[in-house]
């Protein structure tokens, strides 16, 4: 390069690293206007526009500054750009329109915009093509397409757009009805990922269902296959209605408010809410919450019921292009008033339903007669929803309507038929309270679902019940064909949340709810009381299972004298399994199934026997033996020896054990040692890697410690243990464990091996847990620690509850610290819910005595140091 050629380059170099530095600055001080004026509440389409325009104006003064006027070149704004909506952190896509000359003779010129415009602080995406390329683009990726679909001229000349539009017309590439097929596949490609529901704890706000993609698939869509370029043209054309333009447009606005603000406290690229933002940007939206409904809680209950309200209409809209693709075909008659339009349910009446709140309900009782229908037919779902404000809420409604509403419970299908009524915004009409708690989240890590979504949840988890044995509930389906009226353990899962975020005791505002509602159903006074007593008891079972030692006749006499009767035992199992396995995917285990069906075979018994005859321990000890004899002589084991190896295992385990478990310990005995250990492990349930572990070993000290550290290094988490002391010094110790979170499943060998390599080290103390980082999402979601003491019931020993914040390795580091104060572990029960830890200890001091009160407190001072320093 010559002298006066270098000096020019840097001359231009040393004037784009100024020109860059002003146009970064330009741009920041419009980025904090924009922000100030999203505080103030302005509009956010107008927020959108003006940024847009803000970035045009650096991006046209970039080209003007690097490509001559009279260049061959086009310049279009593209994708979200190109719409001319530019939210805070979003690319911004360009497309070069030039021939192939032209391209080679401006590369530099192109290198030096683009770089220019990314010194100047924008995220720049782009491309170069010709009119040719732009077809290949096009026809090779149908994202590309889209992009193009949506150009904007920056800096072009007359017949560019055109020249564009051509190289993308339908006639060359993806026509209506290919186009319509691939991005309606791509949507449901899309939903799946995130689990089709909307309903996620950190939802995706633009790609999510739902979400502003599925908005900008509806007008991609229009404008490939009616060439609609906005949902305004939908109305004339007769494919959208008033009323869901502006539903449309008032959601999509939520929703873009919510993106927009997300961009600004997250200070970056980010599409999804995550815990990490929610509170901020609940504050900056102006929530202010309280006690019963946190702020965050608003926001959120916002976000979902606008995306539930967008994959309504996505659902109608994508039917009708269907149907302006293939044509409608001729109506199938269902009856008087229905019919079938290509497998669609239709009124058959232009005015239906007219009004008439018994004519949406016979239309529910038609869907659920036909199972082979493939929904509802678009217009038919547009002329409810027109008709929605005509359904009264039940307690102003004639008897002969909510008759009608009780015949739909009744009748085929009825969970599915409530799961319809819900989505459709029907059941939040007729019943105000389910409206409340529609889209309503509980900011925990225990309740992943919204509560309606939940409710819906455990309603299908019920109706599953019906249809025979499922491995994921071990007596359900014995106990389901007893229901006397199935209906009214429906009514209770309707019903269980649906106080929540009121204020007070959800579960006893709840069955005041119910107990009404039933009453204005015509139920009888005994089956009201019966569906209330179910809601107002729901979580009963549950925490008598979870918290309580149900092995304790004690015990099971306390929870049956709660119960009463068989039919109330036998609703609130099925509600509690149906309630918990609907709360989360990880919730419901092998553990928790046989801790329920545990529950509810002790609990028949004693109602059998009589409540004022509870079961003395000594007749439990000799039920045991011999149930347990029976199973050992079908293994071939004489009764002689049965009774020998009873003679080696504490008293203790024919009160607190299962027949099985006892009989499975005594076999155990007759087999082979190590150094006087032995270890066998075996399957617990249908749940992949569940495990029931059993340890005989010569007591020493921190045996416990040693084994809990070994079962969390092999990435198992503890449900239960329960430690006994034999004859002889040995100790007889079980453990239920299922796979920790994210941990694959170990076999009953694999673990069998650990243990025994573990067993075999002189120091015990030498086995230390695992260390792991706390997952992002726990930092989220602090729990003050709690410790509290109180005796057992018979003195001798210490109960021990903590309650604080989960993590990895939390009972390995609990163990330790008992282990340090150099006490002795009897029971432990360990609970999670979410994010929260509630587990419970029987523990004594070296001498097997109860703690006393310096004990307590040196114990609660080592566990708050160790977990208070967590929640900082």
């Amino acid at each position: 390069m010559s002298e006066p050629a270098a000096a020019n380059a840097a001359t231009a170099a040393s004037g784009d690293a100024a020109w860059a530095a002003a146009a970064r600055a330009a741009l920041a001080q419009a980025d904090a206007g924009l922000a100030e004026r999203f505080d103030r509440g302005e509009d956010v389409d107008a927020l959108l526009r003006a940024r847009a325009v803000a970035v045009d104006a650096q991006v046209r003064a970039a080209w003007a500054r690097c490509v001559p006027a009279d260049a061959p070149l086009a310049l279009f704004a593209v994708g979200g750009y190109g719409r001319g909506e530019l939210f805070p952190q979003s690319d911004v896509d360009l497309l070069v329109l030039a021939e192939s000359d032209a391209q080679a003779a401006y590369r530099e010129a192109l290198s030096r915009l683009f770089a220019l415009l990314w010194d100047a602080g924008l995220p720049v995406g782009h491309a170069v093509r010709s009119a040719a390329e732009c077809t290949d683009a096009a026809r090779a990726d149908i994202t590309a397409l889209t992009a193009m679909l949506e150009a904007r001229p920056l800096a072009a000349r007359d017949g560019d757009a055109a020249r564009l539009a051509r190289a993308i017309a339908p006639e060359r590439v993806w026509p209506p009805r290919e186009y319509y097929l691939a991005k309606r596949e791509e949507q449901r490609a899309r939903h799946a990922r995130f689990g089709d529901t909307a309903d996620n704890l950190e939802p995706n706000l633009k790609e999510g269902p739902g979400g502003l993609r599925d908005v900008q698939t509806l007008r991609w869509m229009a404008l490939r296959v009616l060439g609609a370029r906005d949902f305004e043209q939908l109305i004339a054309l007769g494919q959208l209605g008033g009323d869901e333009h502006a539903t449309l447009e008032r959601e999509r606005r939520a929703l873009a408010r919510l993106r927009f603000g997300l961009h600004l406290v997250a200070g970056k690229r980010e599409e999804r809410l995550r815990f990490d933002h929610q509170k901020t940007l609940a504050a900056r939206l102006g929530h202010a919450g309280d006690a019963g409904n946190l702020a965050v809680e608003q926001m959120m209950q916002g976000f979902y019921r606008s995306a539930a309200l967008v994959l309504r209409i996505n659902e109608r809209l994508l039917q009708r292009f269907e149907e302006q693709l293939e044509g409608e075909a001729a109506p199938e008659p269902l009856d008087d008033e229905f019919a079938l339009r290509r497998g669609y349910l239709a009124a058959r009446a232009p005015g239906w339903p007219e009004g008439d709140p018994a004519r949406v309900f016979a239309l529910f009782a038609a869907w659920a007669a036909h199972p082979r229908i493939r929904g509802l037919h678009s217009q038919t779902a547009r002329a409810l929803a027109e008709a929605l404000p005509a359904i009264p809420a039940y307690p102003d409604a004639p008897p002969g309507l909510r008759a009608r509403f009780m015949a739909l419970l009744r009748g085929p299908q009825p969970v599915e038929t409530l799961a319809r009524m819900a989505r459709l915004g029907v059941l939040g009409r007729w019943l105000p309270a389910f409206a409340g708690v529609s889209g309503r989240m509980q900011f925990d890590l225990f309740h992943v679902y919204t509560v309606d979504q939940h409710t819906i949840a455990v309603l299908k988890n019920i109706a599953g019940f019906a249809h025979g044995p499922d491995e994921r509930f071990a007596i359900a389906h014995e106990v389901w064909p007893r229901l006397r009226k199935p209906e009214l353990l429906l009514l209770a899962g309707l019903f269980h949340d649906i106080a929540k975020g009121r204020g007070g005791d959800h579960s006893e505002l709840g069955a005041v709810d119910a107990r009404e509602f039933c009453l204005a159903h015509g139920l009888s006074e005994a089956d009201t009381e019966l569906v209330a007593w179910l809601v107002r008891k729901h979580l009963l079972m549950s925490v008598t299972a979870q918290k309580q030692d149900i092995s304790d006749p004690a015990v099971i006499h306390r929870f049956a004298l709660e119960v009463a009767d068989r039919e109330r035992l036998d609703l609130l199992y099925l509600l509690t399994c149906a309630d918990i396995a609907g709360t989360s995917p990880k919730l419901w285990n092998a553990w928790k199934d046989r801790l329920l069906a545990d529950l509810h075979t002790a609990t028949r018994l004693a109602l059998r026997r009589g409540l004022e005859h509870p079961v003395a321990a000594e007749e439990r000890i000799a039920e045991t033996r011999f149930a347990a004899r029976a199973i050992l002589l079908g293994y071939g084991v004489d009764a002689a020896e049965a009774e020998a190896l009873f003679a080696r295992m504490p008293e203790e385990s024919f009160l607190r054990g299962r027949p099985d478990q006892v009989a499975w310990q005594a076999a155990v005995l007759r087999g082979p040692d190590t150094h006087g250990v032995r270890v066998s492990a075996r399957t617990l349930g249908a749940q992949a890697g569940a495990l029931e572990v059993f340890v005989h070993s010569p007591d020493r000290d921190g045996l416990f410690a040693a084994i809990v550290a070994t079962l969390d290094r092999a990435g198992l988490a503890i449900q239960q243990a329960r430690l006994l002391d034999g004859p002889d010094g040995m100790v007889f110790d079980t453990f239920e464990v299922v796979p920790a979170d994210g941990q694959r499943p170990i076999t009953a060998h694999e673990i069998e091996r650990r243990l025994h390599a573990t067993l075999a080290l002189p120091d015990l103390d030498a086995v230390k847990p695992a260390r792991r980082t706390q997952p992002r999402h726990l930092r989220h979601f602090r729990i003050r620690p709690q410790v509290e003491f109180a005796p057992t019931p018979d003195g001798r020993r210490t109960l021990l509850s903590l309650v604080c914040t989960d993590r990895p390795g939390l009972l390995a580091d609990v163990t330790r610290i008992l282990r340090s104060q150099r006490l002795r572990v009897h029971d432990a029960r360990i609970a999670t819910f979410g994010e929260r830890a509630e587990d419970v200890f029987q523990i004594t001091d070296e001498r097997d005595r109860a703690l006393d009160e310096p004990q307590q407190q040196a114990l609660r001072t080592a566990l708050l140091t160790q977990l208070d320093g967590e929640t900082r």
